[in-house]
């Protein structure tokens, strides 16, 4: 982790840590409601690329995979291991990489513009969506109809609150924390 715009390399560790930590309790709230439960897991990972320098943002996500890959029951329903990553679910866990790294470059952008904001991080879900539905229909068979009716329409309700209360978070949070992020300077 290289040093952006002043920062700490250990404060920037830290906040890392931070976020995988904050996924993994979040993997934890779920809803059983079908093959791929209902998690609370994509609320820290947008504020993850909303929050943190987009390498910082993609390295947190990489060592929660990482971990969960290892073994560490990080993934929802205390999961972990290769059988869990690898699994017909494990598209939509790679997915929290593409999914930091497009909210990330629209937060760049957006200069506190809400619909910009969220429409990053709605781009950043539907690539989650497309790398995770993909997987799925690869390792079950599944049509992709039956996929998307499956993984895809039951969570579009909880992802839109997930969006909101990320803008809402990423609003609220962006200026108290500047003074020990500066990296949030550029927001």
């Amino acid at each position: 982790m290289s040093n952006s715009r002043g920062s700490s390399p250990i404060l920037r560790l830290c906040c890392c840590a931070l976020f995988v930590a904050l996924t993994a309790v979040c993997a934890q709230l779920i809803i059983p409601i079908g093959a791929v439960p209902v998690s609370l897991s994509l609320l820290p990972v947008l504020l993850c690329g909303c929050l943190l320098p987009l390498p910082d943002a993609l390295a947190a996500m990489g060592a929660y995979l990482l971990l969960g890959l290892a073994g560490v029951p990080v993934f929802s329903g205390l999961g972990g291991g290769p059988a869990k990553l690898l699994g017909p679910t494990g598209g939509y866990l790679v997915g929290y990489l593409p999914c930091v790294l497009i909210t990330g470059l629209f937060i760049r952008r957006s200069r506190d513009s809400v619909p910009l904001m969220a429409a990053g991080m709605v781009l950043g879900i539907l690539a989650c969506y497309a790398l995770g539905t993909a997987w799925f229909v690869l390792s079950t068979g599944t049509g992709w109809s039956a996929a998307l009716s499956v993984c895809v329409l039951p969570f579009l309700p909880f992802d839109a609150v997930k969006v909101a209360l990320a803008v809402v978070l990423v609003r609220a949070l962006t200026v108290p924390l500047r003074p020990v992020m500066p990296w949030l300077r550029g927001n």
